[in-house]
């Protein structure tokens, strides 16, 4: 399945930008607002130049105690990125994230544009009915196609169901 292809890709809200020469202390205000743990640095084009999460403002700015009023975006962001295009697969780069060990990953237009970001959580879902169905034709394989398998699946689910309400 293409990224673009994905229900979260289509209903994503507007991806926050800014300039490089954007204040880090604005940058982070409005991400706390809007509840979002990055900023992606575009130029005039929409050509991403470079993502600021809330890592970056923990490690570069809190930690090494500058000052975030004074400091730009350019200073801390990470420049060298992941992009996705739109039309790439989702199994590919859910499988480069997870090897990789980044969490977003912005995504351009044919043309190299910023279009949208996702994230691992948005790519999760996409996980789960895959994993079912492998799991649905691995119990299939094993057991025979007389509907045994849904009995394990459901009794899989109910357990699991059943821990989290017990865990709590």
């Amino acid at each position: 399945m293409k990224i673009k292809d994905r229900l979260e890709f289509v209903s994503k809200p507007n991806v926050y930008t800014a300039a490089e020469n954007e204040s880090v202390l604005n940058a982070a205000k409005t991400m706390s607002e809007r509840n979002i743990g990055s900023v992606v640095v575009i130029e005039d084009d929409r050509k991403v130049v470079g993502l600021v999460t809330e890592r970056d403002l923990l490690r570069r700015i809190i930690a090494a105690g500058r000052d975030p009023a004074q400091t730009k975006l350019a200073d801390i962001m990470s420049t060298e990125l992941k992009l996705a295009n739109q039309n790439d697969e989702v199994a590919e780069w859910l499988r480069i994230m997870s090897n990789e060990r980044f969490r977003r990953l912005p995504v351009v237009d044919d043309d190299g544009r910023l279009v949208t970001i996702m994230t691992q959580g948005d790519f999760v879902s996409y996980t789960w009915p895959e994993l079912l169905k492998v799991a649905s034709a691995k119990v299939e394989e094993k057991v025979g196609s007389n509907n045994q398998h849904l009995l394990i699946l459901g009794g899989a689910l109910l357990y699991a169901v059943a821990m989290v309400f017990l865990l709590r």
